[in-house]
């Protein structure tokens, strides 16, 4: 992992730990990044990255502080991440020398969960490996977890959002033109809701490119090409097969970055037609590219509060863990349509009240209910500035 200075990572809301663990026999480095826990115990995805620092999930971890809060739900936020490919070999030995190395801090003060790079098996091998359902969400259904990445419930949530937020900008969501960068489980997911709620999919773009068509992608398509042949099914969709940042800047109405962070930068910023933009990704937009889109009237429903129903349903696996029941996926659902509706609706609300935007909206939303946690527990100096 790159050089990076902890004590910079520290500030009054955290972290209040970050634990570097390495393994010599199977080569695992990693880190977990536990961020905030005056509202519960820290929850957050586990990602596997080659190019990982522990920067990057200090600030994914920050985000699920934000999360957790802004869903008011009561974990707290953290976050892992493993430096590998997640496509070599010894995955497994990695990721058990990860969990061992861990053992003292998991589940009591952190619970691994997916993210980039880990699937279902991977949560099984965590478990198996400290003997203890407990530690990991995202199980597979077979052991009594919420399959949410094959419910597609993360992704449902954003479209909720998206839809929310189009009623609220007074865009008329059916007919309207949506562009979507990052075709994995999130990306398919919010493809195949929106089109429930009658929008048209304009482009789409994954790591290997973007296809268009201003007449509407055939979703099921789309999503059957990347079953069969992940990825590069998209080159057998029947369109040219365009630059992968194309789709961020091709004619729409609503972008759904949901891919990488840092994606929209303010060159993509200024050239985008869109009148919304859906953050399903984590931190896909710079500072910089904010400010241009609000400038020009473009509304944006920040990450932590589109992309939050993966942990509404962890948060429902984090109940079940050690029931013999499995989750009622159908209350789950309702839940994440409840939820970001109303966050959405209320953040766009707050920001078009005070003018400060949508993502300081979300954030003051956020921060003070960690704050009141944190005065309770006696952690806040209230002779200190907020």
């Amino acid at each position: 992992m790159p050089e990076v200075d902890i004590f910079q990572l520290m500030d009054r809301w955290g972290p209040e730990k970050v634990v570097c663990v390495s393994d010599r026999r199977s080569g695992m480095k990693g880190v977990v990044v536990i961020d905030n826990t005056a509202r519960g115990t820290g929850k957050g995805g586990t990602r596997m990255s080659a190019d990982l620092s522990i920067g990057e999930v200090a600030r994914l971890a920050r985000t699920m502080t934000w999360k957790w809060a802004a869903v008011d739900l009561f974990h707290g936020g953290a976050k892992a991440g493993i430096l590998g490919d997640p496509t070599g070999p010894g995955k497994e030995a990695i990721l058990r020398a990860f969990a061992r190395a861990l053992a003292n801090e998991v589940p009591h003060e952190y619970v691994f969960g997916l993210d980039m790079g880990l699937a279902e098996k991977d949560a099984a091998i965590f478990v198996d490996e400290l003997r203890d359902r407990g530690v990991a969400t995202g199980l597979p259904a077979t052991l009594g977890g919420t399959p949410y990445d094959k419910l597609g419930i993360t992704g449902y949530g954003v479209a909720e959002a998206a839809g929310a937020a189009a009623e609220t900008t007074g865009i008329d969501l059916r007919g309207a033109r949506v562009a979507i960068q990052g075709f994995g489980a999130v990306g398919v997911a919010t493809a195949a809701r929106l089109q429930e709620m009658g929008a048209v999919l304009v482009a789409v773009s994954n790591a290997v490119g973007a296809v268009a068509d201003p007449d509407g992608l055939d979703v099921a398509a789309l999503t059957k090409l990347r079953d069969e042949a992940g990825d590069e099914g998209i080159r057998d969709y029947g369109r040219p097969l365009l630059d992968r940042d194309e789709a961020l800047r091709l004619p729409c109405d609503v972008l759904v970055p949901a891919a990488g962070q840092d994606a929209i930068g303010t060159d993509i910023a200024h050239a985008t037609t869109a009148r919304l933009v859906v953050e399903g990704a984590n931190m896909p937009t710079t500072a910089d590219a904010k400010g241009v889109l609000e400038s020009r009237g473009v509304a944006i429903v920040p990450d932590f509060i589109a992309n939050a129903g993966g942990i509404i349903a962890a948060a429902y696996s984090m109940d079940a863990r050690y029931s013999p029941f499995p989750v009622d996926t159908r209350r789950v659902f309702e839940t994440v349509t409840e939820k970001m509706r109303g966050n959405t609706t209320a953040v766009l609300g707050a920001a078009a009240r005070t003018g400060r935007g949508t993502h300081q909206a979300a954030l003051d939303l956020a921060q003070s209910r960690v704050r009141t946690a944190m005065e309770l527990r006696g952690q806040w100096l209230v002779d200190e500035p907020a």
